[in-house]
């Protein structure tokens, strides 16, 4: 039945690689099925007959299709099927997008759509590198134009060796995880994210990751020259040349002029009757060729800034080739908030916002991975007037979140574990202007915000990026790339890290690939860009992490209860966590191995929810002090509860240091008061007392420490001292 089934199969990273084809999706331009180890992906590579009409780019779509089937899950919406994608499925798109949009012909129109299905996933075998290297055969072995193949691998740095395509237990001891794309001469794309790594291991670690992807790049040639079909032709939307010569002649002293200046303001308004007097002229020449007008106006463009930049060393803004356009921080310019800080370059400027929650405020995650919540979230939002436009708000797009999760990876090896800071963290950055950039000024907006937050955080983190324009063996890097730098220019390679390394990389390239020169080239310009950043300005505005929380932060404490004891703490149907949190007005939450966390505004109140959880686990010891609630009121003294379930007697005798002959006139019911516990009798009752409390604590220390259990004795002083 299926005359045109293949298999092939290879050794990848110690683990079997078997593409099949031929069997399934048949009305696709190519398919394959990807089993690495037990991970099975499916790739369908389809493209349209025809061009797409009045679009002045490739259209090409990737999706990467998370099943939960793949791992034995079922969807927990109301539907029970999967939604919108996650933002780890976008994240995989853009990886895969990323390096094969350079090698499809700039000049064709026709809609490509690459669908990358998920059917199983082995933990120890990345669906992610299954899926880009099923694209890449899928693309071989179709009809469709494609200067392929290419080859991606997942590269760990475990124990000082670099390991390709870690196992699950070998990427949690991972100090890098950097995803390397090849073609067969030149790096296509590099993604990742480190812990502090320094340039030199950096780039041996891509090296080595494309020195792997030869491998399977001869495996997937080998495919191709089997059983790959022949490329279909398709109409050009390439200008005519002498079209293209004429506009240029025309248009090039105008343009010069107009791109000759640091405002994108002004630029754009130079620019507008540039193109209505090269619209005038040549309308009529060229009838119904608006659309190719306007590409050859942007070609000019181009043109102009790739000359300026390799013949000339010249820049748009009169920057040399390593300076950074003007640089400013701020902080705490939002009242009230947890912590803010703005990060202004040039005419880019992020203004990052930091919140501080509680640990149920973790982010919950439902998708392919083991990963069930993260603690730590970045947003990041691209308003339309940050570029001067009034398109509509419709949400975050695939770019704000590729955005958003490199700089949260950015940020992820200096945030302070959950056991020294107990916090879910929350960033939202806000670009207010763009010029070039803006993740990376939103990387360097975050670290101003989590200092000023009080965030313990490792190291402060900066990114810049660098751009590259090229021809034939010439090239030429530069840093701090501006709008017209990105958009004409070959590179964005966008780099962050702390003084002692990287934390984070993304390169977008227009070209096809890059060599180790212009890597090492790219690594010492961003490295020196990024200490005069930290040193120079952001250090500048705020040295050093703030000493203590915003006063509208919520207080956190922690405390461990045996896990026998959870119950207790609990209680039946929630009734004692729910009093407790009633009562002192915090949030409590316990994890299944007993870490418990105290939350809540007032840090006196945080204090005394956790001493309730700790008598309620551990017994009331003689000399230990508490604060209780009055719960009764007899002739003879009150009884004050010092946990739910646990309450004592304090006599009138012990209720106050003055002489008390009535209980009401030094307390009522419902009153919160401190007491020390003088004894327990042999019948289990406590016997408490508010008048030692006020002795030995002088209403001092109770309300200023905190505890992690009920509070010993001090040493009790001469009364004659206590007048100090």
């Amino acid at each position: 039945m299926f005359e045109n089934f293949r298999t092939f199969k290879t050794d990848f990273a110690g683990r079997p690689l078997v593409i099949e084809t031929g069997k399934m999706a048949q009305l696709a331009n190519g398919e394959c099925l990807v089993r690495y180890g037990e991970t099975t992906v499916h790739v369908a590579a389809t493209a349209a007959p025809k061009p797409r009409d009045g679009v002045d780019f490739f259209p090409l779509s990737v999706d990467f299709e998370e099943k939960l089937y793949s791992v034995g899950k079922i969807p927990g919406s109301y539907l029970k099927r999967e939604g919108r994608p996650t933002d780890k499925a976008i994240l995989v798109c853009r990886m895969i997008d990323r390096p094969i949009r350079p090698l499809f012909p700039k000049d064709m129109r026709n809609d490509v759509s690459i669908v990358c299905t998920v059917m199983s996933v082995d933990p120890d075998a990345s669906p992610e590198i299954a899926a880009l290297v099923g694209t890449s055969v899928a693309l071989s072995i179709s009809d469709i134009p494609w200067n392929g193949p290419i080859s991606g691998v997942s590269v760990g740095l475990v124990g000082g060796k670099f390991v390709i395509n870690p196992t699950a237990e070998e990427r949690k001891v991972s100090e890098m995880a950097v995803t390397v794309a090849s073609t067969d001469k030149k790096v296509a794309m590099i993604e990742a994210g480190a812990n502090e790594i320094s340039d030199e291991d950096m780039l041996d670690g891509i090296m080595f990751g494309h020195k792997e992807n030869q491998k399977i790049i001869e495996f997937i040639k080998g495919i191709q020259a089997e059983i790959g079909k022949e490329k279909f032709s398709y109409p050009s939307n390439e200008p005519d040349h002498d079209m293209f010569e004429a506009i240029k002649e025309f248009s090039e002293e105008d343009i010069k002029f107009a791109l000759d200046t640091d405002d994108k303001l002004v630029r754009d308004e130079r620019l507008k009757p540039v193109y209505e007097k090269v619209h005038e002229k040549f309308d009529e020449i060229y009838p119904e060729c608006e659309a190719k007008i306007d590409e050859c106006l942007y070609k000019t463009q181009k043109y102009v800034v790739r000359r300026w930049l390799l013949d000339e060393q010249k820049r748009v803004d009169g920057r040399g080739m390593d300076d950074i356009r003007p640089l400013n921080a701020e902080v705490d310019l939002i009242p009230r908030v947890h912590g803010s800080g703005m990060f202004t370059r040039g005419q880019t400027q992020v203004l990052t916002v930091a919140t501080l929650g509680s640990i149920r405020d973790n982010q919950l995650l439902e998708g392919i991975d083991e990963e069930e919540s993260k603690r730590y979230i970045h947003h990041y939002n691209f308003p339309s007037y940050s570029v001067g436009e009034t398109k509509p708000s419709r949400g975050p797009g695939r770019r704000e979140v590729g955005h958003g999760a490199l700089a949260e990876r950015a940020l992820v090896p200096v945030i302070p574990p959950v056991e020294e800071f107990p916090y879910t963290i929350r960033l939202v950055s806000e670009v207010l202007s763009s010029n070039g950039s803006t993740s990376q000024g939103s990387i360097c907006g975050s670290t101003l915000a989590l200092m000023a937050a009080g965030v313990p955080i490792k190291a402060p983190v900066a990114g810049i990026s660098c751009g590259l324009i090229t021809e034939g063996d010439r090239w030429m890097t530069m840093v701090d790339i501006q709008g017209l730098e990105d958009f004409f220019g070959d590179m964005d390679f966008k780099v962050a890290g702390t003084h002692k390394g990287i934390t984070a990389i993304q390169m977008d390239l227009k070209i096809d690939g890059l060599t180790p020169e212009i890597i090492k080239d790219a690594f010492a310009k961003t490295h020196k860009a990024r200490v005069h950043i930290l040193d120079d300005v952001m250090l500048k505005a705020i040295p050093e992490v703030r000493p203590e929380l915003s006063e509208y932060a919520p207080k956190m404490l922690s405390t461990t209860v045996p896990v026998d004891k959870i119950r207790e703490v609990i209680g039946s149907g929630g009734k004692v966590i729910q009093k407790i949190c009633a009562e002192c007005e915090v949030k409590i939450d316990i994890d299944d191995d007993g870490k418990c966390y105290v939350s809540g505004i007032n840090l006196d109140n945080c204090n005394r929810a956790l001493d309730i959880i700790n008598t309620i686990v551990n017994d009331p010891e003689p000399g230990s002090y508490y604060t209780g609630k009055v719960t009764r009121i007899m002739d003879f003294g009150a009884f004050v509860e010092i946990a739910p379930g646990k309450e004592g007697l304090v006599h009138v005798s012990r209720l106050d240091v003055r002489r008390t002959e009535n209980v009401t006139d030094v307390v009522n019911v419902g009153d919160i008061v401190k007491v020390k516990v003088l004894e327990i009798d042999d019948k289990g009752r406590i016997n408490l007392s508010r008048r030692d409390a006020l002795i030995d604590l002088d209403g001092m220390v109770a309300e200023n420490t905190i505890s992690d259990g009920p509070r010993k004795s001090a040493p009790r002083r001469d009364r004659r001292d206590r007048r100090d």
